[in-house]
């Protein structure tokens, strides 16, 4: 085998995917009843293969209004540029993946093209110094499910911490019942709330002051301004989380770790660009005592599968959230002999292949 100074990508292929939900799935107060998205396959020199999922959070959601707050990309504008630089990878050493994650001003592509060469080069470090975290389950949940879907959640596996909850949605009286019947069916867990800027200060206050204080690790976004985020924690000592901020072009990482009452911040990488990028700022939050928790953009199985990579590399002392894939219609990776992976070509429509022929049925995992 080549070292990996010698390595050259010899073969690139785009694959399309859209995929059904059922049922939708909430994007902040909005819902989304389908996911697309992009999956560029490379193979190299030494016939080393990798994929990776390419699928910004944003489009229209199900009554055809525009998602907000999330993606500032559009997958066409990531599809173009993509396609654009598809045929100078060709016979170019793999390093210009990772210079060319550092030059795109677009997110989702830069965090791929980075993961891409992380998988091909092994230089992605998996740090699983606690198995039991990293493997614990992070239920997502919403007033509005059913009994059984609820119960199916939390009673059907065994390593439940934490739990989400999307809040800020219905009415808060009924929230309320919904958070105290999961703590009635799981008196253990501790809440991970995401009002993704639905709620006033007071409103906020309100809410969070009929609940178990010492059940709460943080709200996600609780405020519409989220100036008014610290004074949760001033008059109810309740930590917040940010996610959505982290996405704003005016984010300023040093501004918002000086907050009093900031716990965490929620990465979602298909949002923020590169592993460099995400390392950095996790370096910076764990020297303010801040955590990270990665999370995911509503990913299909195969983005949600490397972000369970990323989470054990770069967070390892966290678990993360990625209790997306149920309502998911296809699976973009399915299992050959139980073993190995192989792309789907049921859920996948190829647009562009470039370079070598490659031989589809013989996909190394990754």
């Amino acid at each position: 085998m080549p070292p990996s100074d010698e390595l050259t990508i010899t073969s690139c292929t785009i694959y399309q995917y859209h995929i059904d939900l059922n049922p939708s799935l909430p994007v902040g107060i909005q819902r989304i009843d389908s996911r697309k998205g992009l999956v560029l396959y490379i193979q190299l020199n030494n016939h080393q293969t990798a994929w990776a999922e390419i699928a910004p959070l944003s489009g229209l959601d199900i009554d055809n209004q525009a998602i907000t707050g999330f993606s500032q990309e559009s997958l066409d504008e990531v599809q173009s540029q993509l396609q654009q630089l598809l045929a100078s990878f060709i016979d170019q050493p793999l390093a210009i993946l990772n210079d060319i994650a550092k030059q795109t001003q677009l997110p989702s592509l830069a965090f791929s093209l980075s993961l891409l060469d992380a998988k091909l080069t092994q230089t992605l470090p998996v740090r699983i110094e606690n198995p039991r975290i990293q493997s614990a389950v992070v239920p997502l949940l919403y007033d509005g499910m059913s009994t059984q879907v609820v119960n199916q959640k939390l009673l059907t596996q065994s390593s439940i911490n934490s739990v989400k909850i999307k809040v800020a949605q219905t009415s808060i009286a009924s929230e309320i019942q919904f958070i105290y019947q999961v703590l009635a069916i799981s008196p253990h867990v501790t809440l991970r709330l995401d009002a993704n800027r639905g709620f006033s200060l007071e409103q906020a206050i309100d809410f969070l002051a009929c609940l178990p204080k010492n059940k709460i690790e943080y709200i996600e976004e609780p405020c519409i301004n989220p100036s008014d985020n610290p004074q949760i924690f001033r008059q109810l000592g309740i930590k917040f989380a940010l996610d959505e901020s982290l996405n704003s072009p005016k984010f300023d990482l040093s501004l918002a770790l000086l907050q009093p009452g900031l716990g965490a911040l929620i990465i979602k990488p298909m949002l923020l660009g590169s592993l460099e990028k995400l390392q950095h700022m996790i370096n910076q939050a764990h020297l303010e005592g801040v955590r990270c928790i990665l999370s995911s953009s509503l990913e299909a199985d195969m983005g949600i599968n490397d972000l369970r990579l990323v989470s054990q590399a770069l967070t390892p002392d966290e678990s993360p959230g990625l209790d997306t894939l149920s309502a998911f219609s296809q699976s973009l990776l399915s299992a050959s002999c139980g073993l190995t992976p192989q792309l789907n070509h049921k859920a996948l429509r190829q647009l562009v292949h470039i370079g070598q022929i490659r031989d589809s049925n013989k996909v190394d995992e990754q």
